[in-house]
């Protein structure tokens, strides 16, 4: 798509899950996103679209690649960027949520960028607040931008995602990333395949519009890409599987398993990754099947796209 006498103006106050989106949506991001990511490999990366602006990066979760790829793709647009942690947070000390809101509110931030473990608390930050809010991640509930940059790295690299086989294997109960990728992908008319042990499923997995697999050979068998998600320990319960070692033997991904995939299968993980338990290490630094790198390079282009949008700052014509 390309700018055209038809006007599209993207309608959201915030971003908040990836079931929001629409197609039109979509194009305007990556259309955005292409541009900032052939900007991003020059020596000249800065677009001050976001002059005079305040970005508060509010994190009540440890991130390493979400918080520096927000922080970048701010930066390069020219915003004044305050980054928040949970160890800094005056709700250590007793401060509700809405206060914590509030009193942000009150220094006249023009985007938040919100990352908890509670679903639903950056749509609480936004409803609070009223400001523009995205949310970096809730819980087990939404990680928008992730997806986004996901569908983008497969579009880069597949083309048009319709009807191409995409496998999501691992820790999809616990995952935020697995719900809004699934999300987009059925968006964009995918053939999706989760897989996982019955233990790391949602019981009702089998209503998101996705095949259900158990065994990692049939779900990657015709694969045009298989994203593999990390076990989040730190989520789980005792028991949900017997150990690190059975699950790595049983679901870890390497070249023998890959080779039951289409043959030009790419890669995906979101990281951080666990080498050894649910990827190979060989395989996750195979440049020629793997894009993990690609994924975090994109995540930088379409976060800008994404708070240049969100800003109105950004590509506001488009053919739908």
């Amino acid at each position: 798509m390309g700018q055209g006498e038809y006007s599209y103006t993207f309608p959201h106050r915030g971003l908040i899950a990836a079931s929001a989106l629409n197609r039109v949506d979509l194009e305007l991001v990556f259309d955005s996103a292409r541009a900032h990511l052939a900007r991003n490999r020059t020596d000249d990366k800065k677009h001050p679209s976001l002059k005079g602006l305040t970005v508060i990066n509010l994190f009540f979760e440890a991130s390493t690649r979400t918080l520096a790829s927000f922080e970048i793709a701010a930066k390069r647009l020219g915003a004044d960027v305050v980054n928040f942690s949970a160890g800094n947070a005056s709700l250590k000390k007793g401060e509700s949520l809405a206060d914590t809101a509030n009193t942000l509110a009150a220094m006249q931030p023009d985007l938040l960028v919100v990352r908890h473990q509670s679903p639903g608390a950056a749509d609480f930050f936004q409803r609070t607040t009223g400001i523009s809010t995205i949310n970096a991640g809730d819980g087990a509930n939404e990680h928008p931008t992730q997806a986004l940059l996901d569908l983008f790295t497969l579009s880069e690299h597949l083309g048009d995602v319709g009807g191409k086989r995409i496998a999501i294997v691992g820790d999809i109960l616990h995952s935020r990333v697995a719900r809004s990728n699934v999300a987009l992908l059925s968006l964009m008319n995918a053939d999706i395949r989760l897989c996982g042990p019955a233990s790391l499923l949602p019981a009702d997995a089998d209503r998101w519009g996705a095949s259900v697999f158990h065994s990692v050979e049939a779900a990657i068998e015709g694969c045009d890409a298989v994203m593999v998600l990390r076990l989040q320990r730190e989520r789980m319960s005792a028991g949900l599987i017997p150990s690190a070692r059975e699950y790595a033997a049983i679901y870890g991904l390497d070249h023998t398993r890959l080779s039951l995939a289409n043959q030009d299968c790419i890669v995906m993980h979101p990281g951080p990754m666990n080498r050894g338990i649910e990827i190979n290490s060989a395989l996750a630094d195979d440049t020629d099947i793997s894009v993990i790198l690609d994924q975090v390079e994109a995540g930088v282009a379409v976060r800008m796209a994404v708070l240049e949008l969100l800003a109105g700052r950004g590509m506001q014509e488009m053919v739908p």
